[in-house]
């Protein structure tokens, strides 16, 4: 795995008016009960010199069928993390070519309504349901190969998302 490259990657943390993200559920990544996989923030990866900023944007209607958001904040680094050796053994295409993905966060607000949000919008969804969230509940949501990288999303966007929350409560 080691001498695999990372995938470059973007990943969106869409906060609504209440300061709560948009979390949703794969629909392709069983759980060990042949359930539906484990809940994520949308991302998805960058084209070839591709914006990173154009990225999220294009993930997000790809991904949840919308893309009324307006990027609040980026995470200063790239996070990376490591795909476990057996999804590559699962037919899981990303982690035959790749050893993990390397990733830009971003803070959104969505400008939408919850009906604007489509998991249907793509011939071949990714995520079977969507809910919101609090971004405290994030690292207990990941699988267990993304849980480091949401603690650090939890902690470096969590002043945001009170921030925001506190707006809509003075409201």
């Amino acid at each position: 795995m080691e001498l695999k490259p990372y995938r470059d990657n973007v990943g969106a943390l869409l906060f609504n008016g209440a300061g709560l993200v948009l979390v949703a559920r794969r629909a392709d990544m069983p759980d060990a009960e042949g359930a539906a996989g484990g809940w994520q923030l949308p991302q998805g990866g960058v084209d070839p010199g591709e914006d990173l900023r154009a990225a999220v944007l294009r993930e997000l209607a790809e991904e949840i069928g919308t893309d009324r958001a307006e990027i609040i904040a980026e995470h200063p680094e790239w996070l990376t993390y490591d795909f476990p050796p057996e999804l590559a053994g699962r037919g899981f295409r990303i982690a035959q070519r790749y050893r993990g993905q390397r990733q830009r966060w971003f803070a959104l607000r969505f400008t939408g309504r919850d009906a604007d949000i489509r998991l249907d919008a793509d011939s071949h969804p990714e995520f079977d349901a969507w809910r919101w969230a609090g971004i405290e509940e994030l690292p207990a949501l990941a699988v267990s190969f993304k849980r480091p990288i949401y603690e650090v999303l939890a902690q470096a966007f969590g002043p945001l998302a009170r921030a925001l929350a506190s707006a809509a409560k003075s409201r």
